[in-house]
């Protein structure tokens, strides 16, 4: 697994040629010999010369980027193999695809996913994974094996069908299938126990499943309400409330002479990962953790308020329960028994570090109610306190839980692009822990309208100019399981090809329009919003939407606002509002674990939309229909853009990655840092980071200044190429026209391996093929980056080899052709895109964040204490926040000066 990205190793066209070439032994002087001589090097030279212009007119099409060229043909016409005035430009690609997308087809693809539970390593799990397997076959133009692609993790199979996608010609689809260890629930119960020891009042930890939402009456407790990866456990002890269960919350009930030893932690969903309220509470000597949803965080939307709970009305159905992941997800995501490994059906386990050893609970907020009574002695609203105040009576909390290893499945598909050593990653996972109308369905919809997007780009003939790969994740559920897998198999991979990583999650659960991501992506993110029309108001854009509100009105509570506003205030008034990733889902192993730049995005609820049922039976598709979103139009929204943002990553010359921007955004992340110190009063000196930041910036600029210069030659030696012949790229079903009697072009699939064959004529069959970081003139001659010029027509066998040499090296040192001009500005391009990816790898530090070495991104991590947000420069920020440590953040921050130090050399042009 690499972690800084070393850009030498990346395969370009520039690199050396590895051997000398030698001047001809000297020879007896026989003029009749020389002149035999000289007249066989003319004609081999001219051979080699010509040859080489129509490699030369192969690659120029293949690289010819927006702009059309003497015969008004676009780039992609020869790239992505169009034909003729009905081929594609950039601009008609783009206008194609956002033309597909279409709020019937997702409303139809809602019905479909969201209307059966879908439970990761269950059967109807296992179903949609082949359902979204057929999906890419009949878009992509897929033929179905005989038998069905579905490949055991770490097989010849699965390995080969990823790290062999530099061979692929045409789009492939399969099934991967881990083994990781999960727990489905048997048994349990909650009670207050009376003086006796018996109970005097049980919780009903059932949904209501009201009838009037069909799928939820139905499945009201197919899944029974439970905690994934919680512990099994049988425990008693009084109830202290928490109020978020995040570290600060703890510390207070502590400071004011609480204890929670022997306890049972109640607190409400919120703020922090579910997982970490367990794991601080288990810290301090608590025995079980019980978590509800509180109506207070619902805004201005509750039964208080007026509105009628769901289904009949928009507030919180209060017998609703949230299901989830307890793993402590700001140590390790994945399998917890294979840290660093993926989940083969035979690999060695640990116990498993990152999971609860006290057993936990959901439950609904009115069982909740009937707890803080226990504990106030009064009103539930007496209890909102962090007096460490503990209930009178005993309660009792059991938990038992089958856990086992058990299968998941990763839908994978590949659209192979002209560049074979560039890689687009998009991926959006599948498993619901009951239906999961917006988690992750609604992901799931917006993505089935990308994946008919792309298959209508496919039938026109487009063909990318990098690859794109589409992952549908299982069990994201249970701690990010299947993408953290994929990406602890394939780590060689992912850091040598992949350029950015494309999140899906939650697509729509409310009205306002968010993103995250690394900050090399906010422009491209911001400009592809311009681009799309806002899906209810005409007049605006979806970038608009950012400041969209629910729909509703009513008073909210004062802590939750505040809370609302802190964390909203740094990116509202932005023109680049776009926060840094933290946790929670997919991205995570790609940026946090890899250095892979990602994204994510999805509309979300705000104070004033109709509450969304968090993993309840009521995340249901009639939920989405009547108050996420009616007409599905927001699906679409979101579809479009994640088209666009992957359309322009994918066939873009250079890489629309803005390292400058990125540069910038440290000095505010190293001011975030100085501002704690001065609250904490520490005489911490970060002089040497902030040195290093600004030698980042200047090195950044300077590549700002080199990848333009560098795409507009790329351009204008394109359009000085010469043309023998018009050329339609490797597009499916396209071939070349043949202006010479005696050459023929066969398009480079599975059925054209063999030797070059002998045209009737006496001609070889010649075969001219661009992959990415080399040219290949099949038959006669070709160009490699790693060994040189090759003379390898079938005559060249017979010439003495002081001849061979002598024509590889007059065109290696020969005049500045065409050819060589464009294949300088090739490299030249390819150099840039290098060090653009390199960005992101260059904030991985082998060693780790100091107790949680799994995440190695020093740049951005989910917090200690936080998991799904985001703490910057985490190991300076951390040994101030939590450690208290001035020295310790001081050697943090040389630690990542160093790292900046060796990023700028890195991109240093």
């Amino acid at each position: 697994m690499q972690g800084t990205h070393d850009i030498e190793k990346v395969p370009l066209l520039d690199q050396k040629l590895a051997e000398d070439v030698y001047d001809p032994p000297q020879q007896p002087s026989r003029p009749a010999f020389r002149r035999l001589k000289g007249l066989i090097c003319i004609v081999a030279i001219y051979g080699v010369y010509a040859l080489a212009m129509r490699g030369v007119g192969h690659v120029a099409h293949t690289y010819r980027g927006e702009q059309e060229h003497r015969h008004e043909r676009p780039w992609g016409l020869s790239a992505f193999g169009g034909k003729g005035p009905h081929a594609l430009t950039k601009e008609k690609a783009e206008e194609l695809y956002l033309s597909v997308p279409d709020p019937a087809s997702a409303f139809l693809a809602s019905r479909e996913y969201a209307t059966h539970p879908h439970i990761a390593g269950s059967v109807e799990d296992f179903d949609d994974a082949t359902t979204i397997l057929k999906l890419f076959q009949d878009e992509f133009g897929i033929i179905a094996p005989p038998e069905p692609p579905v490949y055991p993790a770490g097989s010849p199979e699965s390995q080969n069908a990823i790290l062999d996608i530099d061979k692929l010609h045409k789009p492939i689809a399969w099934i991967d299938k881990y083994f990781p260890v999960m727990n489905t629930p048997l048994d349990r119960s909650l009670s207050i126990l009376g003086e006796d020891g018996k109970p005097e009042w049980e919780a009903d930890l059932v949904e209501d499943g009201d009838e009037r939402d069909p799928e939820a009456a139905k499945y009201r407790d197919y899944i029974p309400t439970f905690h994934g990866l919680s512990a099994d456990g049988d425990v008693e002890g009084q109830v202290v409330y928490v109020n978020y269960g995040r570290k600060e919350d703890y510390d207070a009930i502590i400071e004011n002479g609480g204890n929670l030893t022997g306890k049972i932690a109640l607190a409400r969903y919120g703020q922090v990962f579910r997982g970490l309220k367990v794991k601080r509470a288990e810290e301090l000597g608590a025995v079980g953790v019980l978590i509800y949803d509180d109506p207070r965080d619902d805004g201005a939307v509750t039964v208080a308020n007026g509105y009628a709970p769901y289904p009949e009305g928009p507030a919180r159905n209060p017998t609703s329960v949230q299901r989830g992941s307890v793993q402590y997800l700001s140590m390790y995501p994945g399998d917890p028994t294979t840290p660093g490994l993926p989940a083969y059906e035979n690999a060695t386990r640990t116990d498993g570090a990152n999971i609860p050893k006290i057993p936990s609970l959901p439950i609904s907020g009115d069982n909740a109610r009937r707890l803080l009574k226990e504990i106030s002695g009064a009103s539930p609203e007496d209890a909102f306190t962090l007096s460490g105040k503990a209930s009178e009576k005993k309660v009792k909390l059991v938990n038992h839980v089958d856990t086992r290893v058990m299968p998941i499945w990763n839908t994978m598909a590949v659209i192979p692009g002209h560049i074979k050593n560039e890689t687009v990653f998009v991926g959006c996972h599948r498993d619901a822990w009951v239906m999961g109308g917006a988690d992750p369905t609604s992901g799931t919809v917006s993505l089935h309208e990308v994946v008919r997007g792309f298959g209508a780009l496919i039938k026109s003939g487009w063909r990318p100019l990098r690859n794109i790969v589409i992952a549908s994740w299982d069990a994201e559920e249970y701690g990010l399981i299947g993408s953290t897998e994929f990406a602890e198999d394939f780590p060689e991979w992912i850091s040598k090809h992949v350029v950015s990583y494309i999140n899906l999650d939650v697509s729509v659960s409310g009205s306002k329009w968010n993103s995250g991501a690394s900050p090399s992506l906010a422009h491209l993110i911001k400009g592809a919003a311009l681009d799309v029309t806002h899906p209810t108001d005409p007049s605006k854009t979806l970038w608009d939407a950012r400041q969209d509100q629910g729909p509703f009105l009513g008073q909210t509570d004062v802590e939750v606002t505040d809370l609302w506003v802190q964390q909203n205030k740094d990116y509202v008034l932005q023109d680049l509002s776009i926060p840094p990733l933290g946790s929670g889902s997919d991205f995570t192993p790609f940026l946090q674990h890899l250095g892979v730049a990602s994204m994510d995005q999805g509309f979300g609820g705000t104070l004033f939309d109709a509450p969304y049922h968090y993993h309840s039976i009521y995340d249901s598709q009639r939920w989405q229909e009547v108050y996420a979103d009616p007409g599905f139009v927001r699906h679409v929204a979101v579809a479009k853009h994640l088209g666009l943002v992957t359309l322009r990553l994918a066939d873009s010359i250079i890489l629309p990655l803005n390292t400058t921007h990125y540069s910038l955004e440290l000095h505010s992340y190293l001011d975030n840092v100085e501002r704690i110190a001065a609250s904490l009063k520490t005489s911490a000196d970060f002089s040497g980071l902030r040195s290093s930041i600004e030698r980042l910036v200047d090195a950044s600029k300077a590549l700002d200044a080199e990848k333009e210069e560098a795409e507009a030659k790329f351009r204008e030696l394109l359009d000085k190429l010469p043309h023998r012949r018009p050329f339609h790229g490797h597009g499916q079903g396209h071939r070349d026209g043949h202006p010479h009697p005696h050459f023929h072009e066969h398009e480079h699939d599975e059925t054209h391996r063999g030797p070059a064959r002998i045209h009737p004529h006496g001609h070889d069959h010649a075969r001219d093929h661009v992959a990415g970081d080399h040219i290949h003139l099949r038959g006669h001659c070709a160009l490699k980056h790693h060994g040189g010029p090759r003379f390898t027509h079938r005559l060249a066998h017979n010439l003495p080899e002081w001849l061979k040499k002598l024509i590889e090296k007059i065109f290696k040192h020969g005049p500045p052709t065409p050819v060589k001009k464009f294949i300088e500005a090739a490299q030249r391009v390819q150099r840039a895109n290098a060090k653009l990816v390199a960005f992101e790898r260059g904030f991985i530090s082998e060693e780790g964040i100091k107790d949680r070495e799994w995440y190695k991104h020093l740049g951005v991590a989910p917090g200690k204490w936080l998991g799904y947000g985001a703490t910057t420069l985490p190991s300076v920020t951390e040994a101030l926040t939590f450690e208290g440590n001035a020295t310790l953040a001081e050697e943090e921050a040389s630690r990542v000066a160093a790292l900046l130090d060796k990023l700028s050399e890195t991109i240093k042009v």
